[in-house]
C-alpha cells in the first residue's frame, strides 16, 4: 500500500458531514455521512453535464468523464482545466474548437449509482477497440483484494460510496472513491490522462457491479482486465466478450468467477 500514488483522504474537510440519529436500541448516535454536491462540467464554451459527486479531485473527474464520452481524443491538446469551488464548476479548455450539440441530444441513463449518463451511441466508443494481450495472475488478484480491503477509505469511515483502484501486477497505484462507481472510474481515467499513465499492463478493480457501462469505460481506457467483488449483468458479460476484455467478478478470499477473457488468466496458486 506504500506504493499508492494517489488515494482518498477520509479526513479531508467537506467530504462528510456529522448527523444525529438513533441506533436499533433507540440510543442517540452521531455518525459521519458522505456529502453529495453537484459539479458542472464545461468543455470550452459548452456546458456538458452536471454530475453528483463527493467533490474531491474535480479536475480528474472532468477530464476522465470527457475522455470516456469520446469528447477528448487521445491526442487532444488540453490547454487548461479550471475548477471554481464557489460555482462548483470545472471548465476544460482545448486548443481546437469543439461542438457536441448533436451528441448531447442523444442521452442514455445508465445503471450507475448517482445516475450515470452516456451521450451519443453507447457503443461508438468501443467500436474497433483492440485490447492488449496482457496477463493476470491469480496470486495478483488475491493480493490486491486483501490490500484494497484494508485501505483507509471513506467507505470504511462513512459507507455509501464506491471505490475504484488502478493496479499493476499485485500493486495498487491509484485509488478513487465517489457516490457513483462511474465517477470513480472517470477520476482514474482523468488521472491517467493527466499523468500520462499507460493502460496496457493495468488491472482496474471496482467495488461495484460489472455492468455494460463499466465494461465500456474500461475498454475505452484501454485497460485489458476489469475485476470486482460484486457480480455481473448479462450485457456487461456480452460486451466484455465482444471487446476482448477479461472480466472477473465475485472475488471473495481465494474465489472468483471469470466470464470473459479467460486466455489472460495465469493460475499460479493452488487451492
Amino acid at each position: 500500500m506504500s506504493d499508492l500514488i494517489i488515494a482518498p483522504n477520509p479526513d479531508a474537510p467537506g467530504l462528510t458531514r456529522k448527523v444525529a440519529g438513533t441506533d436499533h436500541t433507540g440510543a442517540a448516535i452521531e455518525l459521519h455521512v458522505v456529502e453529495e454536491r453537484p459539479l458542472t462540467i464545461w468543455l470550452n464554451g459548452q456546458e456538458i453535464v452536471t454530475a453528483m459527486t463527493i467533490g474531491d479531485y474535480p479536475e480528474y473527474l472532468a477530464l476522465g468523464f470527457l475522455a470516456n464520452q469520446g469528447m477528448l481524443s487521445v491526442g487532444e491538446d488540453v490547454t487548461g482545466v479550471d475548477f471554481d469551488a464557489e460555482l462548483d464548476t470545472v471548465v476544460v479548455r482545448t486548443a481546437t474548437q469543439t461542438n457536441y450539440e448533436d451528441k448531447l441530444k442523444k442521452k442514455t441513463r445508465t445503471s450507475g449509482c448517482a445516475v450515470g449518463t452516456v451521450f451519443g451511441d453507447i457503443m461508438e466508443g468501443v467500436s474497433g477497440v483492440t485490447l492488449p494481450e496482457a496477463e493476470v495472475r491469480t496470486s495478483w488478484l488475491y493480493s490486491l483484494a486483501n490490500q484494497i480491503n484494508q485501505m483507509p477509505s471513506l467507505y470504511l469511515s462513512a459507507g455509501a460510496i464506491h471505490g475504484t483502484v488502478l493496479c499493476q501486477g499485485d500493486t495498487p497505484l491509484a485509488y478513487m472513491e465517489d457516490v457513483g462507481r462511474h465517477n470513480a472510474v472517470d477520476k482514474i481515467a482523468g488521472w491517467m490522462r493527466a499523468t500520462g499513465t499507460r493502460a496496457e499492463d493495468k488491472i482496474l478493480y471496482t467495488t461495484g457491479r460489472l455492468t455494460s457501462e463499466m465494461v465500456i469505460k474500461c475498454a475505452i481506457m484501454g485497460i485489458p482486465v476489469l475485476a470486482s467483488r460484486s457480480g455481473f449483468t448479462a450485457w456487461g458479460v456480452e460486451l466484455a466478450g465482444q471487446v476482448g476484455l477479461t472480466l472477473i467478478g465475485r472475488m471473495r478470499g481465494q474465489r472468483f468467477q471469470c466470464v470473459a477473457g479467460e486466455q489472460r488468466l495465469v493460475r499460479d496458486v493452488e487451492i
